[in-house]
Order: C-alpha cells, then sequence, then structure tokens
C-alpha cells in the first residue's frame, strides 16, 4: 500500500473521532448501489455532470464528526472522518482541515483497511530548514497556505479497494477574548456531502457563561470581522443548551439540509462565541495540581485619552479596492474618537505626506470634517517607503509627547496599514526594524495590518511584537472596511496603562509574561505559572495598575486545594474523557511555547534565538505539540493493531468543581488563614455606627461623649459639612428594620450608604455601600467590597479591605475609615450595614458642621451640679466618682448638657469605650435639632449650618 501524508508548514492538531462499520455500508449501498439518497438531493440540486463524475472517482466521506470540550477557556479538539472507497480498484483519499493558525497539533493517527498509522512528535533538525525555506516559498493556496488566522492540514493515502480509512485529528487552543466575546470556530468543508455529520461542542466555565450566542455559518470571505449581518440565527440543526456554567451545542445537518447550505459540501464555519462573568478585582484565578492560570480583564471602567497616528498606505498599488475600503473604514473610525483624543493622519508612497505638520490635534467636529476631506483626497501613486512612513510617525509622536503636558497616562499609538513590501528609501526588513524601534524607544505602542498576498508578514508581525503591538493580515477579496473597523474596535478603548501582576517568588515560578503596557477593553490578559511552595494554603496576587487619573492595586489571597464538593463525571461532553490531562498545565505550557516562540522571533542573536528555538522544542515535545521547530512523524503501528477508536482528549476530571479554585465564587474554608478578615484600624473613637450609637472623642480633656439619633428609614443624616473651606461634606442615609422583642424602640435604623463628596481641587464623590463603592471623579469607576484594592489619585486614595473596611483619604490630610458589617445568619432586627469613623481630621476647618463634624475643634468641660444648684468643675481623676450621679452635666459651647455614665461598645477593634451619654436625640448637645441635620438628598452639600445646597 502506498501511504501519502504531508502537513502544512506552521500547524497545530488535536484528536477525533471514528465512525462505525454500519454507517460506511449504508452509504455505499444507498449512494452508490441505489442511489435512492442522491436521487432526493438531485430533485434539488441540479445534476451536472463534472460533479456526478467526481463523486464516482473519489472516496466518498461517509462520516465527519467533530467534537471539542472547552474547560475555562482551553480548548481541546477532535476531529473524525472516515472515507470509503467502493471502487474496484484503489483511489487517493484526501482528508484536509482548517484549523486555528494560534492552535497546536497534539495527535493524528489513520487508519487504512488492517493498518494503522499514527503520529509521533519529533524534533526538527536543522538540517530540514532548507526544505522549510522552499515551502514557504511556494505561492499560498486554498489548501496549503494561510487564510486569516486559518491554516490547513492536509493528508492523503491510497484507499484499497472495497476498503476505507479512517482519520483522527487533534489540536487545542486557548480562546483569546476580542471585543467582549471568545469565539471557538469549526471549519466545515468535508468538500463533499457527508452521511453522518455531527459537530458537539461542550464549554464548562465555573465562573458563570454568559452572552451564548452561536451565528449562521461564515463563509470565508467574511473571516476575521466578528460581526454578522442580516440573519443571526444559528445554522439549522443546531441544538443549543446550557445552565449557568456548563452548555452543549450541536450542529447535526442531514444530507438534504447540506445541500440547502451548499452543495459542493463546503459549509463553512460553524462559530460559537461567549463571555464569562466577571468583576473588577484581581481576576479569575484557577488552581489545580501545582499549576496556576490567571484570567485578568476588569469591566466598569473609564477609557484613557488616546494620541494615535494613523499611517495610511497610498502607493500605487493600493488602487481600487484596497483604498477605497481603507477610507471607508477610517471615516467610520474618526467618528469613534473621543472628545479626549489626540490625532494626525500620515499618506505615504514614495514621498511622505503629514496631514497636520507638527502636532497631533484634539477631536473636534471640525478637525474631523478636515481630516475626512483629507482622507477622501488620498489617491494611489508610487512606490512604498514604508521606513520613512515609519520614521515620519514616530517622529511626530515623540515630538508631541515630549512638547505637551499630555496626561501621564493617556496611551499613545501609531496604527499603520500597508499592501506591499518596502521598494522606496530603505528596504532592508533588519534595518526598517531596528532604525523602528530606535525611533519608538519604548515610549509607544505600534499596531500593523497588511492587505492582500504581497505584504512582508514577518515583518509586519516582528515591528509590532517589538515595539508592544500587535498584527493582523487580510485578503484582498475580503471586506477590507469592517476588518479595519474590527481591528480598531479592539485596540480603541484603552483602560488601564503599565499593568503588572505579581505572585511572591518564593511560591511561584516560569510564570508568563506579567507586565502588560495596555489593557483594551474586551480583550483579556492571561498569565499561568507553576507553583513550588507546597506548604503554603493560599497564593498571593497583586494587581497595579494606571487608569486615567488613578492609580489601582487590587489584591487577594487565593485558596490552594480546597476539598472538592462537586461531582461532574455526569456533565454531557466530559463522562467519555479518558485523557489524564491538566488543562491549566496545558494552558501554562501553551502559553509559555507562544512566548518562546515569539522572544525568538524578535532576537536579533543567534545564540539566544538557538537558546530559546531549544527550550521551545523541549517543551513541545513534552506535550506532545506540534511548532514551528516539532514535526509529525507517521509510524506504521503494526499488520494486527486495531482501527483507532474515538477518544476525546479532555482534561481529567479530577479536582473540577472546588479543586478548580475560582475567585469567582469560591471562598476559603475556615482552616485557612485570612490576611483580610476584619483588621484591627487604629482610628478615633469619633463615630457614627450601629443603630446608629454616635461617638465624640475629645482627646484634650480625656473624655467621649455619647448619642443616639432615633431617625427614620431613608434619613438622610449630614455627619460632616465642610463643603465652604475644605470642599468635603459626608452624609449617611438610614436603612430600617424592625425593633427587638421587649424592646422600647419601635425600629431599629441602620447606615445603608455612606456618600463622601469633595468639591477641591476638583469634583469627586464616593457613594459606598456593604457590597460596592461607586468612585466618580468626572471618570466612573465600580469597584467590589468584597475584593481588597487600592485606588489613588493625586487628591484622592481608596484603599479596600475586603469584607472588612474602607479607608478615604483626601489630600493626605482627611482620613475616613468606614466598616463594613456583614451577617451570616441576621436576626429580623439586623441588616447588614456601615459604620463611619474619622481617622484624621487635621484638613478640616474650624467651621466642619455636622453631627460629628462640629465637635472636632471644640473641647467641653465635665460639671457636677449640686442639688442647690452651685456648680464645680470636676478634675479628670474624680470620673469615676461620678458615674452613678444622675445631676452630672458638660459644658459644651457655652450650654449645659446633662449626662449620664455609659459603658457603650464600639469597633474600631476595641471592645468597648467609657463615655458620657447625652439623652433625647442630643438635645442641647448639637447646634439645634437632628432634623436640622437631614440632608434632601445624598449629595446635598449644605454650606452651611441651616442651608441646603447640592454638588
Amino acid at each position: 500500500m502506498i501511504l501519502w501524508l504531508w502537513l502544512c508548514w506552521g500547524f497545530s492538531t488535536s484528536a477525533g473521532q471514528p465512525d462505525s462499520e454500519l454507517m460506511a455500508r449504508y452509504l455505499e449501498e444507498k449512494l452508490m448501489a441505489d442511489y435512492s439518497i442522491m436521487e432526493q438531493v438531485a430533485r434539488r440540486v441540479p445534476r451536472q455532470a463534472k460533479f456526478l463524475q467526481r463523486l464516482e472517482t473519489r472516496p466518498r466521506m461517509s462520516e465527519f464528526t467533530v467534537k471539542s470540550t472547552i474547560i475555562s477557556r482551553y480548548a481541546f479538539t477532535t476531529v473524525s472522518c472516515t472515507m470509503v472507497n467502493s471502487g474496484s480498484e484503489a483511489r487517493e483519499g484526501v482528508f484536509e482541515m482548517q484549523i486555528p493558525a494560534a492552535a497546536f497539533i497534539s495527535n493524528f493517527t489513520m487508519s487504512i483497511g488492517n493498518k494503522t498509522y499514527y503520529g509521533e512528535v519529533t524534533g526538527k533538525e536543522k538540517k530540514n530548514s532548507s526544505d522549510d525555506k522552499a515551502r514557504h516559498k511556494k505561492p499560498p493556496s486554498a489548501t496549503d497556505g494561510r487564510e486569516n488566522g486559518y491554516e490547513t492540514f492536509k493528508a492523503s493515502v491510497f484507499i484499497p479497494r472495497k476498503m476505507q480509512a479512517r482519520f483522527l485529528l487533534h489540536y487545542e487552543e486557548l480562546l483569546q477574548r476580542r471585543l467582549g466575546k471568545y469565539e471557538y470556530t469549526v471549519s466545515i468543508r468535508p468538500q463533499q456531502l457527508v452521511g453522518r455529520l455531527r459537530v458537539e461542542v461542550n464549554i464548562l466555565e465555573n465562573s458563570g457563561i454568559v452572552s451564548l450566542e452561536v451565528p449562521p455559518l461564515r463563509n470565508s470571505k467574511h473571516k476575521g470581522n466578528g460581526k454578522v449581518e442580516g440573519d443571526v440565527s444559528p445554522p439549522p440543526s443546531t441544538v443549543v443548551g446550557h445552565t449557568k456554567t456548563l452548555a452543549k451545542v450541536t450542529f447535526n445537518p442531514s444530507v438534504v439540509e447540506q445541500t440547502r447550505i451548499a452543495r459542493n459540501g463546503i459549509l463553512g464555519d460553524f462559530i460559537i462565541r461567549y463571555d464569562v462573568n466577571r468583576e473588577l478585582s484581581v481576576g479569575d484565578v484557577q488552581i489545580l495540581s501545582g499549576y496556576f492560570v490567571h484570567y485578568f480583564a476588569p469591566t466598569d471602567l473609564p477609557p484613557l485619552p488616546k494620541n494615535v497616528v494613523f499611517v495610511l498606505d497610498s502607493s500605487a498599488s493600493m488602487v481600487g479596492t484596497k483604498l477605497r475600503q481603507t477610507k471607508e473604514a477610517l471615516f467610520t473610525i474618526l467618528q469613534d474618537l473621543r472628545p479626549e483624543d489626540h490625532f494626525n493622519i500620515i499618506g505615504f508612497s514614495n514621498r511622505i505626506k503629514v496631514w497636520q505638520q507638527d502636532r497631533l490635534v484634539p477631536v473636534t467636529p471640525n478637525n474631523i470634517r478636515d481630516a475626512k476631506k483629507y482622507i477622501h483626497n488620498m489617491s494611489p501613486t508610487g512606490g512604498t517607503n514604508i521606513n520613512g512612513a515609519l520614521q515620519t510617525g514616530a517622529k511626530l509622536l515623540n515630538d508631541y509627547i515630549a512638547q505637551n503636558d499630555i496626561d501621564a497616562r493617556s496611551v499613545s499609538l501609531i496604527i499603520f496599514l500597508t499592501d506591499g513590501r518596502p521598494t522606496v528609501g530603505e528596504t532592508q526588513s533588519s534595518k526598517i526594524l531596528s532604525n523602528t524601534k530606535d525611533a519608538i524607544r519604548d515610549k509607544f505602542c505600534l499596531f500593523t495590518i497588511g492587505i492582500g498576498n504581497d505584504v512582508d508578514h514577518k515583518l509586519l508581525e516582528r515591528m509590532a511584537l517589538e515595539n508592544c503591538g500587535m498584527t493582523r493580515h487580510f485578503q484582498e477579496d475580503e471586506d477590507a472596511a469592517s476588518h479595519l473597523k474590527g481591528f480598531y474596535d479592539e485596540i480603541g478603548t484603552p483602560l488601564l496603562s503599565d499593568i503588572r501582576i505579581d505572585y511572591p517568588e518564593d511560591n511561584v515560578e516560569q510564570v508568563t509574561q506579567n507586565f502588560f503596557p495596555n489593557y483594551f477593553n474586551g480583550s483579556e490578559i492571561i498569565i499561568a505559572g507553576k507553583l513550588i511552595n507546597h506548604t503554603s494554603d493560599s497564593l498571593h496576587v497583586e494587581v497595579t495598575a494606571s487608569n486615567s487619573k488613578k492609580y489601582i492595586l487590587l489584591k487577594t489571597d487565593v485558596a490552594i486545594d480546597l476539598p472538592s464538593r462537586n461531582d461532574i463525571r455526569g456533565v454531557p461532553g466530559l463522562e467519555d474523557g479518558k485523557g489524564d490531562k491538566n488543562y491549566i498545565e496545558r494552558a501554562w505550557s501553551y502559553l509559555t511555547i507562544k512566548e518562546l516562540l515569539k522572544a525568538r522571533l524578535k532576537s536579533d542573536d543567534n545564540q539566544e534565538k538557538d537558546y530559546l528555538m531549544e527550550k521551545a522544542k523541549s517543551m513541545a515535545l513534552t506535550y506532545n505539540f506540534v511548532t514551528p521547530f516539532t514535526v509529525l512523524k507517521m509510524r506504521e503501528a503494526g499488520l494486527h493493531s486495531e482501527p483507532p477508536q474515538e477518544e476525546l482528549i479532555s482534561p481529567s476530571t479530577d479536582g473540577i468543581g472546588e479543586k478548580l479554585q475560582s475567585l469567582q465564587g469560591h471562598k476559603a474554608p475556615p482552616g485557612i488563614r485570612r490576611q483580610q478578615d476584619k483588621q484591627r484600624i487604629k482610628i478615633t473613637k469619633t463615630s457614627a455606627d450601629g443603630d446608629p450609637h454616635f461617638v465624640i472623642d475629645f482627646p484634650s480633656s480625656k473624655l467621649s461623649v455619647c448619642f443616639n439619633i432615633d431617625g427614620e428609614p431613608g434619613d438622610i443624616l449630614r455627619l460632616v459639612s465642610d463643603h465652604k473651606e475644605s470642599g468635603v461634606t459626608v452624609n449617611g442615609q438610614l436603612i430600617g428594620a424592625p425593633a427587638p422583642p421587649n424592646g422600647h424602640k419601635k425600629h431599629r435604623t441602620y447606615f445603608s450608604t455612606i456618600t463622601i463628596l469633595s468639591n477641591k481641587p476638583e469634583r469627586s464623590y464616593l457613594e459606598i455601600t456593604p457590597k460596592r463603592i461607586i468612585l466618580d471623579d468626572g471618570e466612573r469607576l465600580l469597584l467590589s467590597c468584597a475584593r481588597s484594592a487600592v485606588v489613588r489619585s493625586s487628591n484622592l486614595e481608596v484603599s479596600i479591605s475586603a469584607n472588612s473596611n474602607i479607608t478615604v483619604t483626601i489630600r493626605d490630610t482627611i482620613s475616613f475609615v468606614i466598616l463594613i458589617h456583614h451577617y451570616k445568619k441576621p436576626a429580623p432586627y439586623q441588616r447588614n450595614h456601615l459604620g463611619f469613623y474619622i481617622s484624621n481630621s487635621k484638613g478640616l476647618s474650624a467651621d466642619s458642621h455636622g453631627l460629628l463634624g462640629q465637635f472636632l475643634n471644640h473641647e467641653v468641660k465635665l460639671l457636677q451640679e449640686s442639688l442647690n444648684t452651685s456648680h464645680q468643675q470636676v478634675g479628670q481623676n474624680q470620673t469615676e466618682a461620678l458615674k452613678p450621679n444622675p445631676t452630672t452635666t458638660l459644658k459644651v459651647k457655652g450650654r449645659l448638657v446633662p449626662v449620664v455614665w455609659k459603658q457603650r461598645r464600639i469597633f474600631n477593634g476595641q471592645q468597648e469605650v467609657d463615655c458620657w451619654f447625652a439623652k433625647n436625640n442630643a438635645d442641647k448637645l448639637i447646634d439645634g435639632s437632628y432634623k436640622d441635620y437631614l440632608a434632601s438628598h445624598p449629595f446635598d452639600t449644605g454650606t452651611s449650618f441651616g442651608t441646603i445646597n447640592s454638588l
């Protein structure tokens, strides 16, 4: 028997499933002998001689099945294909499968008749490099070239007469989040009608699946834009079912349904898109068997300002459709720029033309109108001066950054588009790379776009990699306008800059990239590593980043090796898993190999390139991945070997559930030390907490005074009012609860919301509840009280200790602490609520007011009132003797206030505090009555006592 097998360069693999003998015989008898099914099909498809001749002369595909399991974004895919040769002589059967270019092939098996051949991943020898070069020089085609992010795996065998061949292909990939969705794609192009065609995809996401969608089948000409025009319903015969964390999608068209889609057997791409639940925290950290993976994709962040230079190829080769679509895309992109952005445009051919000389202009209606006119008037002519265009763009952006007081946390970038290779000026790729890197100097990022087949892909890819950017390539016959707009949408909304994710050095090793210049809305940052401290019960995680005018620090401890509570052996799609693969370990190896390949591409040092190649090759051999440095060689398993059986390469189910540590909903058990639990905080006694109980500390007098306010549910109490001087106001809103049995109160009240407002030097406010914090200083930021975090700007810092307290510091001279009170099993008269404590009042003025603020710059005297009303000042050493005396009074602001001694419990880390209690809603103690301290709304900033204003 003659066996031919070749693998298209740069591909990856995964696993498949076989078909039954019954299906093969059925198709042989029905399709070829009786033609009964074909006659049904022919009634809908015109008979074409060439089509029928092709059916008669090539093996028929009786089965094409794809089965995939996606666990926490990591996808294991198995493709199974069975071909039947019912002819009287041996015929060539070709198995061809388009797979994502980012995927790694992990296995391939063939069975022809009674012989089985298995794939063995081996290292590629250097002597094969010339063959590789020759292979790269072949013109790309539909069968052996790249097609917009996809590559083709191809295997060809001669099938003996009256026999069948089975192919099993396995590949793995880590799904990337783009435009807010993960996209999993299966290419369905069997080149003929198939008796049994089935796609089954099972998804498990412990953090919760949201926005699951299955759009119509996608034609190759529309790949890559991520958008579907017109009909958005799933393909016929698609069944979608999902729970909160599990989803199963099947596509099982009959032969007749296949003919309605495409009579040539090229159906298109079957696509599944989804996202997961997430919040602003350190992200989703998952740990399994000594490995971890960390997904970070925060939401609810305001966009950063952009400084962007568009560098567009206008050479003669751009004539026609390419330039027209580029203009259409730029018109839309310009319209999407934000008012705080700045931009400029450069057109280049053999000449460099700058729209606005030596500057970037703000986004205004007039500037957008003039920019559109400039783009409209661009005409294709001349050669391609890539080096000159990039040097001009880099100088323009560098000069703008140096000469203008731009926001330190704005994001600067160049978007470069071309359809060709350098033909004018510097044409040597290595010189262009070094010149570009020297010009940019790590100050901003370069994003490159290539259109058509004449582009130097390696040059564009390396330019982007060396300058913290990304690259995209589109075919000439594709909708370039939608592709360009889609790519811009990916990078057009930066949310964070200078993101750094740290773990304790003595706990982890071999961590993948942990510093990222930018985080764009709708994307995701992924880090993975190995755990080395097997005695530790938790992994500490810290994320630091910049967002507009704020500095953010997020931190938490992730529990390690929690006992499993969920048995998922019955989960559809996982019940047949026979592999022992740790999917988190494989995600780590996948990321590590990808980074080694990128590092080698960027390197100019031959010794370093060899080292990186050997390291990537070694890891690829360990995990059985086909990479540019490894090849798949076919070995015969033996004459009497069993044909390949259907086997889904899926991860081990051991530990999925609670052993899969996710910050989204998993909490540390009692045995694990939690550093963030109710920390003891050192603050003054001046506070409002509980029902609500007010405490005023008078340090000079060495005594404390306390009082209650019996407000109504919904009342908003002004606690601190210094809006006119320091610009600070604090209001607290009450929530009601039933009174305890046999109590003297008709109901209880607690603080449900604390609002802190400041208008100096600029307007900002904080709205705090037991669950979340809203910070708005012109840009809105949502934070969870369940996650430790620090957010810092020039005049404000907010520090969250998870589920414990929030510290708010204003201009380093004013500090408030808000305690969070949660009840696990609340009684009917209890409510989750907040306590407000003043930690530092130095920045508040002497004119501060409010229920607490009015006492911050005053002292009191404790007096004893005798029966004949004579007054005697009481020394501090006599305090104990006065405890039972009901006639003790305080002198406050010239007023005499009757008080009694109490021992009051407060929650600032001390068990209790001794205080002198003023009855009757602090009558005579406070200025006026407590109703004078009622605010009309949470943002009421009454400028003085008895008046109302609003921030």
